[in-house]
């Protein structure tokens, strides 16, 4: 039996696409999945960080999305579009050359076909909790903290694409409730997933 990178490479390529608003432990399970069936891992965040970077903005702390920075740098892609359109446009490119794990907001929407989608749910209160751990905050500044770039982030993508983050699930094949699962048991039922509505799939006709 092969393993699950071997599976990975057959032919027909594989794409999937893990959401889920902050706090919901989207790019740390991504990065598991990605690696675990040797697939690239692509950062929507991490390519706007990119950008934020070349524009002068210090990126690198940890939660940097909830800083005073990474709420400015919000408000710069609220009035120039054409930022979030650079990186969906690169997000599409690696898309198109597969076997890829895309940690993205918009890539369930912008990607019609051939793209297996994820959502990964969970309350606001429980993403504020973990925002807050992992940062070494308080929970109410967490709270805060979260509801004032989400309510950024959602005008963003509701001005450049019309779709409803958080709100409209259409695109998406399976839809995770997380809030009472740990990093492993959602790297362990999103296997379990992929192995039976993505990999099997993929694998050539005997």
């Amino acid at each position: 039996m092969g393993s699950s990178s071997e599976k990975a490479s057959d032919e027909k390529k594989i794409v999937i696409c893990i959401s889920g608003l902050a706090g919901s432990g989207k790019s740390t399970v991504a990065r598991r999945i990605a690696e675990h069936y040797g697939l690239r891992y692509c950062s929507g965040g991490e390519a706007l960080k990119n950008i934020a970077a070349e524009m002068g903005y210090e990126t690198a702390e940890r939660g940097w999305w909830e800083t005073g920075g990474g709420i400015n740098f919000m408000e710069k892609r609220l009035d120039n579009p054409d930022l979030d359109r650079r990186v969906d446009e690169k997000m599409l490119e690696w898309a198109r050359g597969g076997n890829v794990v895309l940690d993205s907001w918009t890539m369930p929407w912008l990607l019609r076909n051939g793209c297996f989608k994820i959502w990964l749910e969970a309350s606001e209160n429980v993403r504020a909790q973990r925002v807050a751990r992992r940062d070494g905050i308080g929970v109410e500044e967490a709270l805060r903290l979260i509801r004032e770039r989400e309510s950024k982030t959602k005008e963003i993508y509701r001005r450049l694409y019309g779709f409803r983050l958080g709100e409209d699930f259409e695109p998406f094949h399976v839809i995770l409730d997380v809030n009472n699962l740990d990093q492993e048991e959602v790297f362990k039922a999103l296997c379990l997933i992929i192995d039976n509505m993505v990999i099997k799939k993929s694998q050539p006709s005997v």
